[in-house]
């Protein structure tokens, strides 16, 4: 397991660059994640109820592909994001507001956000309860977080074992639904919604056997990807 400092400095120039590239491919399954936890019903109501356009806060947002979207909704949107590069693109080639700490560090205002949505963030830090405490805190009554991260229950953890592509140094924690659904507890928040998706890798197998795993990966609950909504209660 790397030290917190050695982490922080991996999301450098070159990290940047990896987010450029793969960026529409992380936005789709951003999108399809928030499709799956009923983000845009909840959106259809908040934009129709006549209050100021609703909060959202996207963290890890990388080059804030999913900020700008968000705000093109009707959404008042920001991002936050520790790789100085990534976020000052995002800036200045988006027009998004990033906020460029750590979550603990960022001083965000308390009980500002409808929704905080955080994807394969949370298996890469140190201190989980810390940062969830701060979820809470910046998180208005009855607003929603979504979580998504890698699912240690998956068909692919089972059967690649200390091989599984999600068991590297870089993951600090891992996690599977139940685990997720504690600490939304833990923190003040109610499980309401999950979802996993993903049965065996790209190039592992014929596309057709592919389709047919994935399918039942995602009805089963054992797909390689698993995301929870939670709405804050206090």
């Amino acid at each position: 397991m790397p030290e917190s400092h050695h982490l922080l400095n991996r999301y450098d120039e070159e990290y940047k660059e990896y987010e450029i590239e793969n960026g529409q491919i992380f936005f789709d399954l951003m999108r399809y994640g928030l499709r799956d936890a009923g983000i845009f019903s909840l959106e259809r109501k908040l934009l129709s109820s006549g209050e100021p356009s609703p909060a959202a806060l996207d963290v890890g947002c990388a080059t804030g592909v999913l900020v700008k979207y968000l705000n093109d909704r009707g959404w008042r949107a920001e991002g936050l994001e520790v790789c100085a590069p990534a976020a000052d693109y995002g800036i200045q080639h988006r027009g998004v507001h990033i906020h460029t700490r750590p979550l603990e560090q960022a001083q965000l205002t308390s009980e500002a956000y409808d929704l905080v949505h955080f994807s394969h963030v949370i298996e890469h830090l140190f201190d989980i309860n810390t940062f969830l405490a701060e979820i809470r805190r910046i998180t208005r009554p009855g607003g929603h977080v979504v979580i998504t991260t890698p699912n240690t229950r998956s068909f692919q953890a089972g059967l690649m074992g200390p091989h599984w592509r999600s068991a590297i140094a870089d993951h600090t924690h891992l996690f599977n639904l139940t685990e997720l659904r504690t600490l939304l507890r833990r923190h003040g928040f109610q499980p309401l919604r999950w979802k996993t998706w993903g049965g065996i890798p790209a190039g592992m197998a014929p596309p057709w056997l592919k389709k047919k795993v994935d399918r039942i990966a995602r009805i089963t609950g054992y797909g390689d990807v698993v995301m929870v909504m939670g709405r804050r209660v206090s």
